[in-house]
């Protein structure tokens, strides 16, 4: 069998983790076994339709790193790749429903289906949508009222008995009662258009999809699916339902929860390929025992039997240990790149790229977030502003103390070799000797007039980078701001 996946996202929204998930589990499948990755995009719905949200789909997989085989933006065999682009195959086929018996042609106006839905919602009714009055219309009658001119939408025919069943690669067998599926639904709109339901089963028959993955969400539609390949004649692709992203209340992850749109995690700093990995073990598990894979590995690795049944929790913590596990990996220049569209968008349009690469190693073991740079690095670039008085007093000692602390590190500072941070650092431990003071209680004042900050990078380092004279400045300022 030739695997064939689709991701077939509609843009009517900015990509969200769901989404990507989804789109990744396609691609890591198709990879796994040297199948197609297809991209479809099913822009039916055209009043929340837009441009940007196509956009913001290549940007988004630009972005994370990994893209389709076939697709809108690259063409294929199968195309055109835009539902949009197809109305005119899903009206032939919908109209080959109705010539084979399997739909019918319905004139039932919108007043009419909203005198049924009150009645029904009144009546607290067991049976609620459609009521299948045009079902047993004469197609002779159906033709002569097309012909005058009126409005007619087409609907398929639910069996009125028995059962449904189909099969899913990770569930399991499952048997639907087909008067629980939804009664007679439309498959195409009077304007032309074609439901999702019509437009996805066409889509992926012509498209030859063989396999298709999507949300455990859309179990409810497959019934109906399913019908309507057995009414064509076709081979229904093969099912597999992955299992849903929960938030940590155990609800259906939402924006209440953090953030959700891939666009939030790009603006706050994550990386895509902590994204991709924390994605990919959603649900899902590769070898145990190991947490970091390449985009490579995980394709090699992934089989749907690793694949869980069972919901996963979208764990915002674990993804931000990624986060920090793949900031630290990157070489010095790689990092350099990473930071310097923050530190920009912070105002350090000038920044010398020299002093961020000396810079990178300070950081990189605090930084749990792209973002997080520009407020750990500032001090090296701005003077910084410095805190309340209290702020430079050591624990036991009091503002008289640190004013001669500082001093005295002042003056001693010039004569230290900043070049050398072991020595520069056994220098001052002696110094605290000398003045009778724990090193730590010399060091605080020093900290928080060359930083602004009790807690920032290492210390003799910065000050390495600063230089011996803009760190004098500081430790003068600091002084007078204290006096």
């Amino acid at each position: 069998m030739d695997i064939r996946v689709r991701y077939a996202p509609s843009p009517t929204g900015n990509q969200h983790i769901g989404g990507v998930r989804t789109a990744l589990i396609n691609y890591l499948f198709a990879r796994s076994k040297g199948g197609v990755f297809i991209l479809r995009l099913e822009d039916t719905d055209q009043t929340r339709y837009s441009g940007e949200y196509v956009k913001n789909l290549y940007e988004t997989f630009d972005w994370l790193g990994f893209r389709w085989d076939e697709g809108p933006d690259i063409g294929g065999p199968a195309g055109p790749y835009v539902q949009s682009e197809r109305f005119a195959l899903y009206r032939e086929h919908a109209e080959k429903l109705v010539a084979m018996g399997q739909a019918y042609y319905c004139f039932c106006d919108e007043e009419r289906l909203s005198t049924i839905r009150a009645a029904q919602a009144k009546d607290d009714s067991s049976e609620m949508g459609y009521d299948r009055h045009c079902r047993g219309l004469e197609p002779i009658v159906a033709a002569a009222r097309l012909a005058s001119g009126e409005k007619a939408v087409i609907r398929l025919k639910i069996p009125l008995e028995g059962t449904t069943k189909f099969h899913d690669a990770l569930l399991g067998d499952i048997e639907w009662k087909n008067e629980d599926v939804s009664p007679d639904p439309v498959l195409l709109k009077s304007d032309g258009f074609p439901t999702y339901h019509l437009a996805n089963v066409v889509d992926d028959h012509f498209m030859r999809i063989s396999h298709v993955m999507r949300a455990q969400e859309w179990i409810p539609s497959a019934p109906m699916h399913m019908i309507m390949y057995k009414a064509f004649g076709w081979t229904p692709p093969e099912l597999i339902h992955l299992p849903m992203v929960l938030g940590q209340d155990g609800s259906k992850l939402s924006k209440r929860h953090g953030a959700t749109s891939v666009n939030e995690f790009r603006k706050n700093g994550y990386l895509p390929d902590a994204l991709i990995n924390y994605i990919a073990h959603l649900g899902c598990s590769f070898e145990e025992g190991r947490d970091i894979f390449t985009l490579g590995e995980l394709e090699g690795l992934f089989k749907v039997e690793k694949l869980n049944k069972a919901p996963a929790v979208f764990d915002y913590q674990k993804l931000e240990w990624y986060n920090g596990q793949y900031i630290r990996m990157k070489s010095d220049a790689e990092l350099v790149a990473l930071v310097k569209p923050f530190l920009a968008e912070a105002g350090f349009v000038s920044t010398n790229d020299a002093v961020l690469l000396a810079a990178m190693p300070l950081v990189r073991e605090r930084l749990h977030f792209l973002k997080d740079a520009p407020d750990m690095m500032r001090y090296l670039f701005k003077e910084p502003t410095l805190p309340a008085k209290e702020e430079f007093i050591p624990k036991k000692l009091d503002v008289g103390r640190a004013i001669e602390l500082l001093a005295a590190a002042a003056a001693f500072l010039p004569s230290c070799d900043l070049a050398n941070i072991e020595a520069a650092e056994t220098a001052f431990r002696a110094e605290a000797e000398r003045l009778g003071v724990k090193f730590g209680d010399l060091m605080m004042p020093v900290r928080v007039a060359i930083t602004g900050s009790r807690v920032s990078p290492p210390l003799f380092e910065s000050m390495a980078l600063l230089g011996v004279e803009r760190s004098v400045a500081r430790l003068e300022k600091a002084r007078a701001h204290l006096s």
